[in-house]
């Protein structure tokens, strides 16, 4: 008999609790359709006993109550949404960058703290479960926010020949945008989701304490994912709806 063929892992690197699904849903869902083993490990998820002003107020202006656990509410949701796709969640303990000494929406967005020591623990914590996958995908930066920035960084030197994603809801925004400087340099490559559209959109609908941020409510959620997958296929020329990633020259998904 001959032995069966070994199954491939893919590991999909998510700053916080829907950067994945948002951003590379499809594939994911392309990957776990095709026989892989996915999983989606996100970074920042730690609960925290006295979040900061600045924290609280990230889950008060979502109608959240000071004394809900708002990050095991959001674990939640991101285990919902990631079975939805065929996929594995696991969740490291490490704190937002609200928990990290950044004091206001701007300040995320202005760069990393000198005293920002969080990308040395993260690679610590990450490197065991990238080095020995097939396949790792991981964001681009785009947006800016200083998470999803030293996530990208501490890829790039754990797996430079990883698959860095295009960052949604932000490329929605900024669709010219390019990848922050720690990104490999390489070619685009798009991965066709059509199949998979209707399952991204249901997953990201699991995200339900992030929806009226980041898409004006649930309503609207398949409409702007299939509008954006519509959008990069004709901005790559590709045959059907997309997402699209950097690789290394001669990486293939």
């Amino acid at each position: 008999m001959r032995p069966a063929p070994a199954v491939r892992a893919a590991v999909a690197v998510s700053p916080h609790l829907d950067d994945a699904v948002f951003s590379a849903g499809g594939t994911l869902a392309v990957l776990a359709a095709g026989g892989w083993r996915v999983q989606v490990v996100t970074c920042f998820t730690a609960s925290v006993a006295d979040p900061s002003p600045f924290a609280l107020s990230t889950q008060l202006d979502k109608g959240l109550a000071a004394d809900v656990d708002y990050m095991a509410l959001r674990r939640a949701e991101d285990a919902a949404a990631v079975a939805l796709l065929g996929a594995e969640p696991l969740h490291l303990p490490l704190a937002e960058a609200p928990h990290r000494g950044y004091t206001s929406a701007p300040d995320l967005f202005a760069g990393r703290h000198t005293d920002d020591d969080v990308a040395g623990p993260l690679a610590d914590a990450l490197a065991s479960h990238v080095r020995g996958a097939d396949l790792v995908l991981a964001p681009q930066a785009i947006g800016d926010h200083v998470d999803h920035r030293v996530v990208a960084d501490v890829v790039a030197a754990l797996r430079p020949d990883a698959l860095f994603w295009r960052d949604t809801p932000y490329v929605l925004r900024r669709p010219d945008a390019s990848a922050w400087q720690g990104v490999p340099r390489g070619v685009e490559q798009p991965v066709g989701i059509a199949a998979h559209l209707g399952t991204k959109a249901a997953a990201a609908r699991r995200y339900v304490t992030q929806l009226g941020f980041q898409f004006g409510g649930p309503d609207q959620v398949a409409a702007d994912l299939e509008a954006l997958a519509r959008q990069e296929a004709g901005r790559m020329d590709a045959p059907e709806p997309c997402e699209v990633f950097r690789a290394r020259s001669g990486i293939r998904l």
